[in-house]
Formats: C-alpha cells, sequence, structure tokens
C-alpha cells in the first residue's frame, strides 16, 4: 500500500504532472477569453455590417425530406476562422514579439565586453594597493 502512495506522491509532485494542470487551467481562461472576444465584439461588428451575426439562414435546401444548410457550415467556418485570428493576434503575436525583445535583449547583455581580468591579475591588484596603503615600495613579495 505505501508503494501505491508514494509512486502516487510521485507522479503528483514530479514537474510535468503540475505543468499539465497549470496548461489546462490557462487553457480555459484563454477560451473564455477568446469566446467573448468573438462574440461579444467581433461577431455583433459582423451582424451590425450584414445585418446578421451569421450565415445560419444562407443556402437552406431541403431533398426528400432531409434539410441540407450549407449556411450553418460557412458560419461555423467563419467562427473559426474569427477565434483564430483574435487567438493569434491578442495572444500569440505579442508574446512572440515580446519572446524577440527578450532574446535581443540576452543577446545584446551577452555580447557586452566584460572584465578579462584574471583572477590573479585582480589579486595582484589588491595586494599592490595593500602595500602602497602601508607605505610599502609596491612590489608584492615572492
Amino acid at each position: 500500500m505505501k508503494q501505491v502512495f508514494a509512486g502516487f506522491r510521485d507522479f503528483i509532485s514530479k514537474g510535468n504532472a503540475i505543468d499539465l494542470a497549470v496548461g489546462v487551467v490557462i487553457g480555459t481562461a484563454f477560451t473564455a477569453l477568446i469566446t467573448a472576444l468573438v462574440e461579444k465584439l467581433i461577431m455583433p461588428l459582423i451582424a451590425a455590417i450584414f445585418g446578421q451575426p451569421n450565415f445560419d439562414s444562407v443556402g437552406n435546401f431541403t431533398i426528400n425530406g432531409a434539410d441540407f444548410s450549407l449556411g450553418a457550415v460557412i458560419t461555423a467556418v467563419v467562427n473559426f476562422l474569427l477565434v483564430a485570428a483574435a487567438l493569434y493576434f491578442v495572444i500569440v503575436l505579442p508574446f512572440n514579439k515580446l519572446r524577440e525583445f527578450q532574446e535581443k535583449h540576452k543577446k545584446a547583455v551577452a555580447e557586452e565586453p566584460g572584465d578579462t581580468r584574471t583572477e590573479l591579475d585582480v589579486l595582484k591588484e589588491i595586494q599592490a594597493a595593500l602595500a602602497a596603503q602601508q607605505g610599502g615600495s609596491g612590489a608584492p613579495r615572492a
């Protein structure tokens, strides 16, 4: 029984299980954000331009009692494209720009010339400074 609980504890405490849980929660939050953006901003804009928020009534026909609706398919495709565009322009593009900025900053910091002195050079400078303070000749002792 202890092995079962130890295995469960190890599974839960591993980073990838926690990362997965965080990813699901963040994904749910992003879904709500994108859905609200599309349904409350973009679709009303389409309704204002075209007179209705969807194309469900376009291309409806019946053959032998079976109802077909090309408009519903068109509405689904348009909704998908709107969600994908909103996701890209609101989340993906700004994060990619932020990542590019961070990479450029890291590269610029890495390329800055640093102190090229070795530890031995620094120790010799300290020794010379101490000797000068004590009124010595400043020459290091062997």
